[in-house]
C-alpha cells in the first residue's frame, strides 16, 4: 500500500484514518455552484475533468450532472477505498497535485474541492498546466461555515486549539499568491460565492468535526474525548438542544482561472 508520508502535508494523513467519518459528515455542494463552474470551464459531453484531491468523491459525484468524463486523483489510501465504494463508475488514481499520474494535455479542466490549500501551490500550478490542454482551466471550491450560531462557534473553538499548531507547522505557499506570481502559468483568478447549508442529524455534525484534519490526526483516545465534548455542546446549546435535525448555514466559494 502506498504511503502519503513525504508526499503530502502531515495533517492530510488524518484523512486516511477517518475517511468514513469524512464521507458521513462533510456537506455537499450547491447545484448552482457546480453548474456555474461547468459553464465557465466549458465542461460537458466530450470534455474531460480531473478531480484532484478527490477524497471520498463528494465533488466527483456532483460533477456527474455536467456530462463530462471524470477522473479522480487522491493520495490517501483510506480515502480511495471509500471512493471506490461510493463512486464505482470513476477511476481514482494514486497521485498528488505536484505529481499527477496523467499525460500531458490530458484534461480540459482540473477541479479541487476542499483541497488546494494543502498543495505546494506554485509547483501544483506548473503541474496543472502540463496536464491541461491549451486554454484549459482550473476550478477551486471551498465550503465555509457560518460561525454566528453559538453552538457552531463553540465547536469551532475546539478545532482552533488544534489548528494553531497545524498552522505553525505549515510549509505551504499561500495559494492566492501563487496565482498572482508573474511566473504563474495561469491568468487572473475569478471568484463567485454561492449560499449553501448543511441540514443533518447531530451525529453527522460530530463526524464532520472529527474529520477536520487537525482533529483527525489526534490519538484515538483524544478523538473520543473531543467527540464527547462536541456531543455535550449539541445536547445543551439552546439552538440545538432536543433537535433531531440541525441546520448549519454555509457559503460555497468558487474560484477559477485559465492557462495563459
Amino acid at each position: 500500500m502506498a504511503s502519503t508520508r513525504g508526499r503530502t502535508h502531515p495533517a492530510v494523513r488524518g484523512f486516511d484514518r477517518l475517511a468514513k467519518a469524512y464521507e458521513r459528515g462533510r456537506p455537499g455542494y450547491p447545484v448552482a455552484a457546480v453548474r456555474h463552474l461547468g459553464r465557465v470551464l466549458g465542461l460537458g459531453p466530450g470534455s474531460t475533468v480531473v478531480d484532484l484531491g478527490s477524497g471520498t468523491g463528494k465533488f466527483t459525484r456532483a460533477l456527474a450532472s455536467l456530462g463530462a468524463a471524470r477522473v479522480a486523483v487522491e493520495p490517501t489510501p483510506g480515502m480511495r477505498r471509500v471512493f471506490a465504494e461510493v463512486v464505482r463508475e470513476v477511476p481514482a488514481l494514486d497521485g498528488t497535485a505536484e505529481k499527477i499520474p496523467l499525460p500531458d494535455g490530458f484534461a480540459d479542466a482540473i477541479v479541487c474541492a476542499q483541497a488546494f490549500h494543502w498543495f505546494h501551490a506554485r509547483r501544483a500550478l506548473r503541474e496543472f498546466a502540463r496536464v491541461l490542454r491549451p486554454g484549459g482551466g482550473v476550478g477551486l471550491v471551498w465550503n465555509t461555515r457560518d460561525e454566528t450560531g453559538s453552538w457552531s462557534r463553540r465547536i469551532n473553538e475546539i478545532a482552533d486549539r488544534y489548528h494553531r499548531k497545524e498552522r505553525s507547522d505549515a510549509r505551504w505557499d499561500s495559494w492566492k499568491e501563487a496565482f498572482t506570481d508573474p511566473r504563474s502559468p495561469f491568468g487572473p483568478l475569478h471568484e463567485r460565492v454561492f449560499p449553501n447549508a448543511q441540514r443533518a442529524r447531530p451525529a453527522t455534525f460530530v463526524d464532520r468535526f472529527l474529520s477536520v484534519s487537525s482533529i483527525a490526526v489526534q490519538s484515538a483516545a483524544e478523538r473520543r474525548r473531543i467527540a464527547r465534548e462536541i456531543r455535550t455542546i449539541l445536547r445543551t446549546d439552546p439552538r440545538t438542544r432536543g433537535r433531531r435535525v440541525i441546520t448549519q448555514p454555509m457559503s460555497t466559494e468558487v474560484y477559477w482561472a485559465f492557462v495563459r
